[in-house]
């Protein structure tokens, strides 16, 4: 018996994934500079993700090398293997 929902970006995979294609969608600053916050309310307010999944989603991207995050945390960027992600959509 199942007394709570699914949530769509408990699995960091899918999370990760919703990230990058946040992050494609939009239009990237100076040098490829993605603000932080550009994905992060997206992902919280419109897609009703949490904080934990965003933060979960994140690392998991970084790790396999779809997103790249500076140091100070305030921007990404998008990296050269997350087109091939992408292009499987």
């Amino acid at each position: 018996m199942k007394h709570t929902e699914e949530r769509p970006y408990a699995d960091p995979e899918a999370a990760a994934r919703k990230l990058v294609e946040l992050a494609a969608s939009v239009e990237a600053v100076q040098d490829g500079r993605i603000y932080i916050e550009r994905i992060n309310a997206p992902f919280l307010f419109k897609l009703e993700g949490s904080g934990s999944e965003f933060g979960a989603g994140l690392k998991h991207a970084i790790e396999r090398g779809w997103l790249w995050k500076h140091e100070s945390g305030t921007y990404v960027k998008l990296m050269p293997s997350s087109e091939d992600l992408l292009a499987r959509k």
